[in-house]
C-alpha cells in the first residue's frame, strides 16, 4: 500500500504544511535535553502530539486528503504500535539473570548473541533482555563504559537489519510492500558491520581487562552466579509474532489487497489484513496470561515505555502526512538521486531524529523520483522504488540510529539503565566525540564504499 494513492493528482502540497512534522521531530530530539523532567511525563508527550496532530488532521480533511490521513493512521500507525507492543509484552516476560566471569570473550559473546536476537525479537527486546545481565556480569570490573557503548551500537541498532521485526523503519517499509524475506538480502552488510563492531570491541575490552585492578579480577572470578533463563514459554509467543509478520500478508493472501482484481472482477479488502494484527495481539495476551507477575516484576516491567511510543508516534504519523505528499511531489528538486545520497541523507537524519519517520520520508522521496531513476538503477523494484535505493534507505536508517542517544528508542533506555547502575555514561556530545564519530562513522563509510 502506497500512502499517496488517494491524494488528488492536482494537489500541490505547500511547504509550510510540514511545519508541525518538523516541530514534532525537534521536540523528540531536544525535549530530553532541554526540559527533561517535563518531557519524561507521557501526558505531556500526548499533549504535544495532539496540539500538533489535531490541527494537521483538520487541515488535511479540509483539503480532501482524508483518504491519506485514514490510511496513514489505520494501515501504518495501528500495525506499527501493535507490533512494537506485542514484542514489548512478550520480551518483557523473558527473564535472564546471573553473574558469570566478565572475560573479554564472554562479553563479546553477549554482544554477538544480542546482535543475532535483535533481528528476530526487535532491537528493543534484545537490548532489554540482555542489558541487565551484561551490567551484572561486569559489575566487578572498573572499566565498563565501553561495553555499554558497543552494546548500544550492535544490539540496540545494527543487529536489527535482517527482518521487519528488527527495527521500526524496516517494519514500516514492510508495510509499504517489501516482502519479509527481502530484508535477508542485506545479510552481507549485517555480517560486515556487526563483525567489525564485535571484533573491535573484543580488542578494546581485552585492553581494558588488562588494566583492571587485580582485586577486581579476583573478586569477579569468585563471585559467580550461573546464568538462568526464565519465561521460556514466551519464545513460543515470539515465534507466533514472527510467523504472523512473515506469512499473514498480501503476498500469501491476495484477498487482503484492494488493488488485486480476481477473475470474477471482485477486489480484495485491505481491512482483512488486520487478521495479522489480531494474531500478534493474541500472542501478547497469551504472554500476559501465562507469564507470572513475579517474573515481570523481576524484569522491572511497566507499561510506561510503550505508552510513550504510542503517544509520540500518534503525533508523528499524523503530522507526517503533508511531509510525505510534499516529498513525493517535489522529489526532483532535492538533488538526492543516487543510492549514496539516500544512504547518507537517511543516515544523517536518522542519527538526530527518529529513524522510523526518516526512512518513510526518504521512501516517499524515492517514489517521487521513480520514473527518472529507471535508466540508472535498472528494473529491480521493491515497495515501488528501485531495490538499491530501498537498500540504501534501510541500511542508513538502521545503522546510523546508533550515532546518537536519540537516533533509536533503545539507545536512551540502555543509557538510563546503565546510569541507574552507577555507570558514568558520556554526555550526548561526549558519546559522539568519544565513540560514534571515531568508531561507527568510519565503519559506515567503508560499508557504503563496499556495498552501496
Amino acid at each position: 500500500m502506497i500512502l499517496l494513492s488517494g491524494a488528488p493528482e492536482s494537489f500541490d502540497m505547500p511547504l509550510w504544511a510540514i511545519t508541525p512534522f518538523v516541530i514534532m521531530l525537534l521536540m523528540i530530539a531536544v525535549g530530553p535535553l532541554l526540559f527533561h523532567h517535563w518531557w519524561e511525563q507521557n501526558k505531556n508527550k500526548l499533549i504535544v502530539s495532539l496540539i500538533l496532530g489535531v490541527p494537521t488532521a483538520i487541515w488535511l480533511i479540509s483539503q480532501h486528503l482524508t483518504h491519506n490521513l485514514v490510511h496513514q493512521l489505520l494501515f501504518d500507525y495501528v500495525p506499527f504500535i501493535i507490533l512494537l507492543g506485542s514484542l514489548f509484552v512478550i520480551t518483557g516476560g523473558i527473564h535472564l539473570k546471573g553473574d558469570i566471569e566478565a572475560k573479554p570473550w564472554i562479553n563479546t559473546l553477549f554482544l554477538g548473541i544480542g546482535a543475532i536476537l535483535a533481528s528476530f525479537m526487535g532491537t528493543t527486546g534484545a537490548a532489554m533482555l540482555l542489558i541487565r545481565p551484561v551490567i551484572k556480569t561486569n559489575s566487578e570490573r572498573k572499566f565498563k563504559v565501553h561495553t555499554i557503548l558497543f552494546f548500544i551500537a550492535a544490539v540496540a541498532n545494527c543487529g536489527g537489519l535482517l527482518t521487519p521485526l528488527g527495527d521500526p523503519p524496516l517494519f514500516l517499509l514492510y508495510l509499504r510492500g517489501a516482502e519479509f524475506t527481502w530484508f535477508f538480502h542485506m545479510l552481507p552488510e549485517w555480517i560486515f558491520v556487526n563483525f567489525l563492531l564485535i571484533t573491535i570491541y573484543f580488542f578494546v575490552d581485552t585492553y581494558f581487562y588488562k588494566k583492571e585492578p587485580l582485586e577486581s579480577i579476583k573478586f569477579d572470578k569468585t563471585n559467580i552466579e550461573p546464568i538462568r533463563l526464565k519465561g521460556n514459554l514466551n519464545f513460543l509467543w515470539l515465534a507466533g509474532v514472527v510467523a504472523a509478520v512473515a506469512f499473514l500478508n498480501k503476498g500469501y493472501f491476495p484477498q487482503w489487497d484492494s488493488h488485486h482484481v480476481f477473475e470474477n472482477g471482485s477486489h480484495g479488502n485491505d481491512y482483512l489484513g488486520f487478521i495479522r494484527e489480531g494474531a500478534m495481539l493474541l500472542m501478547a495476551i497469551l504472554s500476559l496470561v501465562f507469564t507470572s507477575k513475579t517474573l515481570r516484576k523481576a524484569n522491572k516491567f511497566t507499561w510506561v515505555p510503550i505508552i510513550e511510543v504510542a503517544f509520540l508516534f500518534l503525533g508523528i504519523f499524523t503530522t507526517m502526512v503533508p511531509a510525505l505528499i510534499y516529498l513525493s511531489g517535489n522529489a526532483a528538486s532535492f538533488g538526492i538521486t543516487t543510492p549514496q545520497h539516500f544512504y547518507y541523507a537517511t543516515g544523517s537524519l536518522s542519527a538526530f531524529l527518529d529513524n522510523a519517520p526518516t526512512a518513510v520520508s526518504f521512501h516517499n522521496l524515492a517514489i517521487g523520483m521513480n520514473e527518472g531513476a529507471i535508466p540508472i538503477f535498472g528494473n529491480g523494484y521493491v515497495a515501488g522504488v528501485p531495490e538499491i535505493l530501498l537498500t540504501a534507505i534501510s541500511v542508513g536508517a538502521v545503522f546510523f540510529g546508533a550515532m546518537t542517544y536519540i537516533g533509536n528508542g533503545p539507545n536512551f533506555m540502555v543509557k538510563a539503565i546503565a546510569e541507574e547502575n552507577k555507570i558514568n555514561m558520556p554526555s550526548f556530545f561526549g558519546y559522539m566525540i568519544k565513540f560514534s564519530l571515531i568508531v561507527l562513522l568510519p565503519i559506515y563509510i567503508i560499508t557504503q564504499l563496499i556495498f552501496i
